[in-house]
């Protein structure tokens, strides 16, 4: 049976786990067990940050809507919580934008919220 040398491969697997260690301080991207385990922590961290990545963001639209709706006189709790009375459907996303961009609009989804009908009887 022929012998078996393994060195081609092994110097490939570890050449692709240099080549992703890129640009990691000191012998973190040179030495391979170190470069190793600082990408598998690499990917860890990039794991839960997309996660984190979608609460940040829901923070930030809470944070937008809530100084929206005290430039209107109406709490952030009192606001989304007329909104769902009055049946309406609009993310925290969209009434971030709303907020931030068109003020007018924002005011009347306010007054929504406040049970002000903006629909005369005619």
């Amino acid at each position: 049976m022929a012998r078996v040398k393994r060195g081609v491969m092994t110097k490939k697997r570890h050449k692709k786990m240099i080549k992703l260690a890129k640009g990691y301080y000191a012998r973190k991207k040179n030495v391979w067990s170190k470069a190793s385990e600082q990408v598998r922590k690499g990917w860890e961290y990039a794991y839960f940050g997309r996660k984190q990545k979608k609460r940040d963001f829901r923070k930030l639209w809470i944070v937008r809507i809530n100084a929206a709706c005290h430039l209107n006189d109406i709490s952030y709790s009192k606001f989304i919580s007329g909104l769902k009375k009055a049946n309406v459907e609009i993310n925290r996303k969209q009434l971030a934008e709303l907020a931030v961009n068109d003020s007018k609009t924002f005011a009347k989804l306010v007054e929504v919220s406040k049970g002000k009908s903006l629909i005369t009887a005619g």
